[in-house]
């Protein structure tokens, strides 16, 4: 089975997007398998992270905003791609070094998710995106 999630961001941070995902799994009474997701997009990513204290989300933003700030920073001067305005490049970067694709075992019908663990978005952009995400139940 595969389809398409579509999500919508409120602008650059995190998306809790582990219900939907459980739904299609559930709907195709998988219980032992693997789900593959993959973003089809090169300005977020996707990640496994905490789910129980939206300070943690908060905090992941605020992090990568630090170590890759916007091209207005006057430590981002070097980059020469701005076209798409001042997000854009570091958005790319920050999609570099995270993951744009996660693979999660479904073990009786249910995501392996640890207890506080959910399935992510993270959007690197700051203006809102309805974002595509490949579901491949295998």
């Amino acid at each position: 089975m595969q389809t398409t999630l579509r999500i919508r961001t409120r602008g650059a941070g995190l998306t809790e997007f582990t219900p939907d995902v459980q739904a299609l799994v559930e709907r195709h009474g998988r219980k032992a398998s693997l789900v593959s997701l993959f973003v089809q997009h090169t300005s977020c990513s996707l990640l496994i992270q905490e789910n129980a204290d939206p300070d943690v989300c908060r905090d992941l933003q605020a992090f990568f905003d630090r170590m890759v700030p916007d091209a207005n920073d006057p430590a981002m001067r070097y980059l020469t791609h701005r076209a798409e305005g001042p997000d854009d490049m570091p958005a790319h970067i920050k999609a570099a070094v995270l993951p744009v694709s996660l693979n999660v075992p479904i073990v009786g019908g249910a995501l392996a998710l640890g207890t506080w663990q959910g399935l992510y978005l993270f959007e690197h952009r700051s203006a809102p995106h309805e974002r595509k995400v490949v579901v491949t139940l295998i």
